[in-house]
C-alpha cells in the first residue's frame, strides 16, 4: 500500500480549483488547499485537464512553501496545455482558455510532465495516472487510444519508475474497463491507479467483480475519485458530472431516510464505504469551500452504527460482498 505521508485514507482532489462548475475566486482557491493542509491532509491529486493548468497552478502555488518529503503529489498525463486559446465549454468553461491538446505518446508524456513541474513548482512527483483513457471521453475510439498509450505513455512511465524518477504510475479514470485492461497486460505493470464515480456508495457492483479482486491480485493500489458521486450524496446535484438522473436521486433519497433514522451523514457513509475496501489506499474528494474540509476529515473518523450499514444490506442498496466499515 502506497505511504501516504499521512494517518487514515483522506486525501484532496484539486478538479474543483480548475474552475469546475464556476469561477472560483484566487482566494478561496488558496484558502481550501491551506485548509486541507492545517487539517493535516498530505496527499493531493491534480491534473492539466483540470482547468487547463489552472488547479496546478494554484495547487502550486501552496504547496511550494512546504517542505517537498512532507506531502505526496499526483498529476496526470495523457494531455498538455499550449499557448493558443480557444472557447470553452462544459465542465472546465470557466478555466484558462489555453487549448488543452490529447497525447498519449512517449513525447507527449515528457511534455505534459515537463509543464506539470513548472506549474507545479517542484523537482519531482510521486504518482503520475494515464488520464481518461475511457469510453467517457473517447467513445468507441478509447481502445485506440489506450493503444497510443500503451506504446507511448505506459513504457515511458515504467522507464520513469525503473529510474526512480517517480514512485508509481496507473491509469486516472472514469471508468474501471481500462485499468481492467491494464492489468492484463505483459509488459506494463501499473501498481496504482485512480478509480473516479465507481467505487463509491452509488455505484460499485461491477468494481467489486472485476476491478477489485484484480487490483488485489496483483498489487495496485487504488485511489477513488469523487465518492460523493461528483456532489449528488454530498447534497449537489450532478452525478458523474452531469445533472442527475431521477433514479440517483431517488436511490440517494432512499440512503438518506435511512442514514436519518440512525443518525448518521450520508457524507460519512460515502467516505468510509470507499476507504473500506483494502485495495483503496485513498479517498480524494475535491472541494472548494474551506469549511467542508474539517467536515470531510471529522466524516471519515465519524462513528456509524453498524445497523445503518445493515438496513442497507436489508435495503439491497449496497453489494452483499461490499468490505463494510462496521467496528466491533
Amino acid at each position: 500500500m502506497i505511504d501516504l505521508k499521512q494517518d487514515g485514507k483522506l486525501g484532496f482532489g484539486t478538479a474543483p480549483l480548475g474552475n469546475m462548475y464556476r469561477d472560483i475566486p484566487e482566494d478561496e482557491a488558496k484558502a481550501v488547499v491551506e485548509a486541507a493542509w492545517d487539517n493535516g491532509i498530505r496527499y493531493f491529486d491534480t491534473a492539466p485537464f483540470y482547468g487547463a493548468g489552472l488547479a496546478e497552478l494554484r495547487l502550486g502555488e501552496v504547496l511550494s512553501k512546504h517542505n517537498r518529503d512532507d506531502y505526496v503529489l499526483s498529476t496526470k498525463v495523457g494531455r498538455y496545455v499550449t499557448e493558443e486559446t480557444e472557447e470553452k465549454e462544459g465542465l472546465f468553461q470557466y478555466g484558462r482558455k489555453n487549448k488543452v491538446i490529447d497525447d498519449y505518446s512517449a513525447e507527449g508524456t515528457r511534455r505534459s510532465i515537463e509543464q506539470s513541474l513548472e506549474r507545479l513548482q517542484t523537482e519531482r512527483l510521486d504518482f503520475i495516472y494515464v488520464h481518461d483513457i475511457s469510453p467517457d471521453f473517447h467513445g468507441d475510439e478509447w481502445v485506440s487510444r489506450f493503444d497510443e498509450a500503451r506504446n507511448g505513455a505506459f513504457p515511458e512511465l515504467e522507464r520513469l519508475r525503473s529510474e526512480g524518477v517517480i514512485k508509481s504510475w496507473g491509469l486516472g479514470v472514469n471508468r474501471t474497463e481500462p485499468i481492467e485492461l491494464a492489468l492484463d497486460l505483459e509488459k506494463a505493470h501499473p501498481d496504482i491507479s485512480l478509480q473516479a464515480t465507481r467505487y463509491t456508495l452509488l455505484d460499485h457492483e461491477h468494481a467489486l467483480q472485476r476491478l477489485m479482486p484484480g487490483a488485489q491480485e496483483q498489487g495496485m493500489s487504488i485511489v477513488v475519485g469523487a465518492p460523493y458521486g461528483s456532489g449528488i450524496i454530498a447534497g449537489g446535484s450532478h452525478y458523474e458530472y452531469g445533472e442527475a438522473p431521477s433514479e440517483v436521486t431517488s436511490r440517494v433519497n432512499r440512503m438518506n431516510e435511512i442514514a436519518d433514522r440512525h443518525g448518521v451523514n450520508l457524507i460519512a457513509a460515502a467516505l468510509q464505504f470507499s476507504a473500506a475496501h483494502p485495495a483503496v489506499a485513498a479517498v480524494i474528494p475535491g472541494t472548494t469551500r474551506p469549511e467542508r474540509i474539517q467536515e470531510n476529515m471529522a466524516a471519515i473518523n465519524a462513528d456509524i452504527p453498524a445497523a445503518f450499514w445493515q438496513e442497507l444490506r436489508d435495503q439491497k442498496l449496497v453489494s452483499p460482498e461490499a468490505p463494510l466499515p462496521m467496528k466491533e
